[in-house]
């Protein structure tokens, strides 16, 4: 090998050092750090996982995961009871277990993948009506099966939908209000604040985020 080659050999080793230091540098490091930096600036809430913090300023959750509301498991149950003194969001039925890696304790978003017609699925749906109707109804109040809205018996296709419509949301007032003490009309109003509508006034449907709603509800219950 001669020396012009040696020498030019060492010049396209440097050259691709080089390139790749100023890359890893851009593209690695102040890359990264600008768009961090931006979306902290800009986005805060959204950049730190949109989170929900309680009256005392404690993180309960994210307002883009829905969570469960249930009373603790008991012997002999396969799947606990809902706490009904909470909103209760949407089914979950498309969740399922995290069996891969016990040491966490993780859920798995999906929907049932089942049809329409699916006669386990239409039973789901049925006991889930009976369900919402018997534990909503009250002493002062009877829910009828015609007035259960459809995602009330309804998982959504991540099973983690964090939102329920305006309609379940009041449909569960008389419950809650029963359960905690507060008058109906305190209850109503409390949904009525939560209440997001459609986004410019014409894209997707109105919603009340459940996570919002019972840390709100919470706060009322204590004072």
């Amino acid at each position: 090998m001669t020396h012009n080659t040696v020498s030019s050999t060492a010049r396209l080793l440097g050259a691709g050092l080089r390139a790749l230091l100023v890359l890893t540098l851009l593209c690695g490091v102040l890359y990264p750090l600008a768009v961090t930096g931006v979306a902290q600036a800009l986005f805060n809430d959204k950049a730190n996982g949109s989170e929900i913090k309680d009256a005392s300023g404690r993180v309960v959750g994210s307002s883009l995961i829905g969570q469960r509301y249930d009373l603790p498991l008991k012997d002999g149950q396969e799947s606990p009871a809902p706490d009904l003194k909470w909103f209760q969001p949407r089914p979950s039925n498309g969740l399922g277990t995290n069996s891969v890696n016990t040491r966490y304790s993780l859920i798995l978003s999906g929907a049932t993948n089942r049809s329409g017609d699916n006669e386990e699925l239409v039973q789901w749906v049925k006991d889930a009506k009976a369900a919402v109707v018997k534990d909503n109804s009250t002493p002062a109040y009877k829910v009828k099966p015609a007035d259960v809205p459809a995602d009330a018996v309804t998982s959504s296709g991540s099973g983690l939908d964090p939102d329920i419509s305006p309609a379940y949301a009041k449909l569960q007032v008389h419950r809650v209000a029963e359960r905690n003490g507060l008058g109906v009309q305190e209850v109503e109003a409390l949904v009525a604040d939560h209440t997001t509508g459609r986004l410019l006034g014409f894209l997707g449907e109105p919603r009340v985020n459940v996570l919002e709603l019972n840390t709100a509800l919470r706060s009322l219950t204590r004072g």
